[in-house]
């Protein structure tokens, strides 16, 4: 058994003689630490810092600090048990015994990524209730969850992308030993634990940094939130620091295996050391032998964080999500051509083919959708591990007025076919919470700021403006955008896992698990040998032929998305999967329409 803390210059922490508390207030005059009702007032020290040590307090004490009449939780509190608005309560990490210590994760090369929004994957919507659910996702081939942001927000419901309090596992979920007892069996069962961290902004509800710390927030830098974070300034490391820490807080305290950061191209930092980088940095060398995984979401596709050493490995970020695919499938699948989708309306076929041998679609093209602003970098020298490819993710669905999953909008027997393109490729598959059985519910957009009906009426009011421009929803459609501020709305949000046993969903479970026992058996033995480049084809129009050369060997994906025929050679290999009615074997294999096959063979 082992304990683990990561100690931090900010919030609540055990030390000789009591608990230390600190917090950076450099606009603050003075700052009293109200500790289980007792106030201790806190001398400044250098930079607007104030610390001070409590004998009496311990862990489970409550504390805020008191600014003028204000009284605000620790912006690094390890828990907040009463919401955004009360007291913050002290954490001992050192009261929680691991039993993991063998655990050193797993290479990237073998993820495959289920995403849950912890608050709607089960009926309880607990770290416990989804603790009971790890063996199952084990059982079907998943290898790492990745989880929603957790941070602290306002309520008991929110998608985690309002959080307030970075440090604190949301109260709603259950407490910081919940998570890590989620961690810890997730690692028994060989599954990684991945968390979704939002570094370029706070929710509209709880944030009171600018009240003690103005400059933490710089007009310099202009976001869709308002002020940016000041990361780059003269005064701009504490705030620095509290992000980097963040961080390792959970890579070290909580012993997760990787981090995905939310909308890098939102984190404006014009020093010559971006905080991404120095986050990266920093992870890689508190891994201590541990495989370590740092994902980005960037939507201006900037290779450059990506790049690999001579050995094939990161030498910053271990991947990033590939919206590119993600586009090329669902026009393909829906047709849909609205928004962002009509970058890649035009030729779909073309653009996927692209997507599957070389990463990004965009790679200084310019954009018709950015009004012809040139979007990303080169990227075809960087490994298919490189980029977490999906048909579905939380955005992907909750952005859409009413939440619906491809499986409401493309027929079962198209989707067969993008399943096995998704999960047979060398990119890093993720599935969305129950697509492996394409689950029925919808994942809607939701929110509870029930406390500020002001700021409830402006959500709902600018949910609705989205969709305007959306012929289901303009004036006089009959179609409504789901209230995100009513219950009703989450609640419609809440996995069924019952229909897993239905025969159309369980159909598609059954499908799911083999395919991912193929790539645990063919694919992945290829992707964890270095990588020798890849080749693309069009055979037709309507059809892709894309090969991934590996030192261990070559795996080829041919697909038919046009209406007539396509008869392609086997080129000396043999086919690992081929859609319901497609029988390779000597002589050309022919593919009807919406078809296709996946073959490997020996290193060429």
């Amino acid at each position: 058994m082992s304990q683990r803390l990561h100690g931090m210059p900010f919030g609540a922490e055990p030390a000789d003689g009591g608990v230390r508390f600190a917090l950076w207030a450099p606009s603050a005059e003075n700052v009293v630490v109200v500790v289980d009702g007792a106030e201790h007032p806190m001398p400044l020290a250098d930079g607007g810092w104030r610390r001070l040590v409590v004998p009496e307090a311990r862990g489970g004490s409550r504390y805020a600090f008191k600014i003028g009449p204000d009284s605000v939780p620790d912006p690094a509190s390890r828990a907040q048990p009463d919401d955004v608005g009360g007291q913050s309560e002290v954490v001992d990490p050192r009261g929680y015994d691991w039993s993991d210590e063998a655990w050193t994760g797993r290479p990237w090369e073998e993820a495959v990524v289920y995403e849950a929004h912890v608050g709607t994957a089960t009926p309880d919507g607990t770290f416990a209730a989804l603790t009971e659910r790890l063996a199952d996702l084990r059982e079907v081939g998943f290898t790492a969850i990745e989880l929603l942001p957790i941070a602290d927000f306002s309520g008991r419901r929110n998608w985690g992308y309002d959080g307030v309090l970075p440090y604190a596992p949301d109260h709603a979920y259950g407490s910081p030993d919940d998570l890590k007892r989620l961690v810890e069996r997730a690692h028994s069962l060989g599954l990684m634990v991945i968390l979704d961290v939002v570094y370029n902004h706070f929710g509209p509800v709880g944030n009171h940094l600018s009240k003690y710390a103005a400059s933490f927030f710089t007009e310099r830098h202009q976001t869709p939130w308002g002020a940016g974070l000041n990361v780059d300034g003269a005064d701009g490391r504490p705030v620095r620091d509290f992000f980097v820490h963040n961080a390792l807080y959970w890579l070290d305290e909580f012993h997760l295996d990787g981090l995905r950061f939310d909308a890098v191209h939102a984190i404006l930092d014009d020093s010559p050391d971006h905080l991404i980088a120095e986050l990266a940095r920093r992870a890689r060398e508190i891994a201590r032998g541990r495989h370590v995984h740092l994902i980005l979401e960037n939507e201006r596709n900037e290779a450059h964080w990506l790049e690999r050493d001579p050995e094939g490995r990161p030498t910053l970020h271990s991947a990033q999500w590939n919206d590119d695919i993600h586009h090329c499938w669902h026009v393909l699948l829906t047709g849909e051509h609205e928004a962002y989708y009509e970058d890649f309306a035009d030729r779909p076929v073309e653009r996927l083919a692209t997507g599957l041998a070389e990463g990004f679609v965009y790679q200084g093209e310019p954009s018709k959708h950015a009004g012809g602003k040139t979007r990303g970098e080169p990227c075809g020298h960087l490994p298919p591990s490189a980029f977490v490819a999906f048909l579905q993710n939380h955005d992907q669905i909750g952005n859409r007025a009413t939440g619906d999953r491809l499986s409401s909008l493309a027929r079962e027997t198209k989707l067969r076919l993008a399943r096995a393109g998704l999960l047979l490729a060398p990119q890093i598959p993720m599935l969305f919470m129950g697509e492996e059985w394409s689950a029925s519910t919808p994942f809607q957009f939701f929110v509870d700021f029930s406390d500020d009906p002001e700021l409830s009426r402006a959500v709902r009011d600018g949910r609705r403006r989205e969709f305007q421009h959306f012929a289901a929803f303009a004036e006089g459609a009959t179609t409504e955008v789901p209230d995100p501020t009513d219950e009703a709305t989450f609640r419609r949000s809440v996995l069924d896992w019952n229909e897993r046993d239905a025969p159309d969903h369980a159909a598609v479970l059954a499908d799911t698990r083999a395919l991912l026992a193929l790539r645990r058996e063919h694919v992945v033995p290829l992707t964890k040998t270095s990588y020798r480049g890849a080749t693309k084809t069009l055979p037709t129009p309507d059809s892709v032929d894309v090969t991934w050369r590996y030192e261990g060997g070559t795996l080829r994906f041919v697909a038919n998305f046009g209406v007539d025929p396509l008869e392609v050679s086997d080129d000396g290999l043999r086919s690992i999967w081929s859609s319901p009615g497609v029988e390779p074997g000597s002589g050309p294999i022919r593919l009807p329409s919406w078809t296709g096959t996946v073959l490997i063979g020996a290193a060429r």
